[in-house]
């Protein structure tokens, strides 16, 4: 065996997974700890349309362990072995180590990216919220929010489990939640003019503004949050806490 292959079989390869992977944070992120820690490891980006050749894609490629971005946060949970206590809970998962003996063990670090970016946001101490969406993100949110004793109500497209229809939305109800949390992609790069589909003109200064989305640094929701006078948040501290939590599981793998 020579010795460029036995170096780059000794390297750590770690990946993300996910759609629509060009505007991600998380390769440069991961790159440029690797460089700066100088460790022998990589970080790529693996766009796919399902998971259904997802082990066979990850053992090629030798990978040790994966971030997992939308639309796969809850999809992925068949494929592991184990979950993490917050992610059985939450039944979401952002990231996936992979032991020595194989397993695949799933991990949410969204919950503490958000809980720290939030209490760093809200000044008001038990404001109601609404959290826009319902997917594998707005889970974490939600488990961030009942463990901080905020009150909170889901909007979504499809009425269940007595959460709000966007059309449902009026002024007694935005006038009610002045903490306000999209969770959906929607306004991510290159889409920028979308956003979801609220009556803005009842937001007010007394209202907060939080989106997941972080490119742009300041998507349409924000835009017209800040128009109205709320405080605004984008999703880059959260998504850097989290990313720190991830490198903690990264680099225990790396023997450093």
């Amino acid at each position: 065996m020579s010795s460029e292959k036995r170096i780059e079989d000794s390297k750590k390869h770690f990946a993300l997974i996910g759609k629509r992977l060009d505007y991600s944070f998380s390769k440069k992120f991961f790159n440029e700890k690797i460089k700066d820690e100088k460790l022998s490891a990589s970080f790529e980006n693996i766009e796919l349309e399902n998971l259904n050749n997802l082990k066979e894609t990850i053992t090629s490629k030798n990978i040790s362990g994966f971030n997992v971005t939308i639309p796969f946060k809850e999809k992925i949970i068949p494929l592991l072995d184990e979950l993490s206590a917050e992610a059985k809970k939450i039944q979401a998962v952002n990231c996936v180590e992979i032991t020595a003996d194989k397993k695949w063990i799933g991990h949410n670090t969204d919950v503490i990216g958000f809980e720290k970016s939030l209490i760093n946001f809200i000044t008001d101490e038990s404001p109601q919220a609404l959290v826009f969406g319902s997917g594998g993100a707005s889970k974490a949110i939600q488990y961030v929010l009942n463990k901080l004793k905020i009150e909170f109500q889901i909007v979504s497209r499809k009425k269940s489990n007595g959460n709000f229809q966007y059309q449902e939305l009026n002024k007694a109800i935005l006038t009610n939640h002045h903490l306000l949390i999209n969770t959906t992609p929607l306004g991510t790069h290159p889409n920028i003019k979308d956003c979801i589909d609220i009556p803005y003109e009842f937001i007010s200064s007394n209202h907060y503004c939080y989106d997941l989305v972080y490119n742009p640094d300041k998507s349409e929701f924000l835009n017209q949050g800040e128009t109205r006078g709320a405080q605004i948040k984008n999703g880059l501290e959260m998504l850097e806490i989290q990313a720190e939590e991830i490198w903690k599981i990264w680099k225990s793998q790396t023997g450093n």
